[in-house]
């Protein structure tokens, strides 16, 4: 079996962003050899997610507005704010999800034709973002 390690290292510019990082993982995926096996995607931060979903602005920023709505920024009842202002992230990304895993059939990402690979940012903007991609298979 292989497996095949890759880090992609971005910033971003908005408290809340969605970033498509599907070519980054197909890249990955291409360059790891693996004909059939999975893709890791996983974001290793405690404030953002990896979510898959199709990549229309209306439909990016209607998810935007309702993760904003669902985690409430700001919001005086998170105790964590007390420490660091950002409870509504690490909400946000425990119900998202750090991580995502893909089928790799024939050399490509078994995905939707209309699913994308995003990461979620709900803590930026951020200078050092990264998304680790591990491939394993034949």
């Amino acid at each position: 079996m292989k497996i095949y390690h890759h880090t992609v290292r971005f910033s971003t510019n908005a408290q809340f962003q969605l970033i498509d990082v599907t070519r980054m993982v197909e890249e990955a995926v291409a360059k790891s050899g693996v004909l059939n096996g999975i893709v890791l995607i996983h974001a290793p931060h405690a404030t953002a997610a990896i979510m898959l979903n199709e990549h229309e602005e209306g439909l990016i920023n209607d998810i935007l507005d309702k993760l904003r709505d669902l985690t409430e920024p700001g919001s005086r009842r998170w105790r964590h704010n007390m420490i660091d202002d950002n409870a509504h992230a690490h909400i946000g990304s425990a119900i998202i999800g750090a991580e995502r895993i893909i089928p790799v059939i024939n050399g490509r990402i078994a995905r939707g034709t209309w699913q994308n690979i995003f990461f979620v940012e709900m803590d930026g903007p951020r200078s050092n973002r990264e998304v680790v991609i591990t491939v394993m298979g034949e």
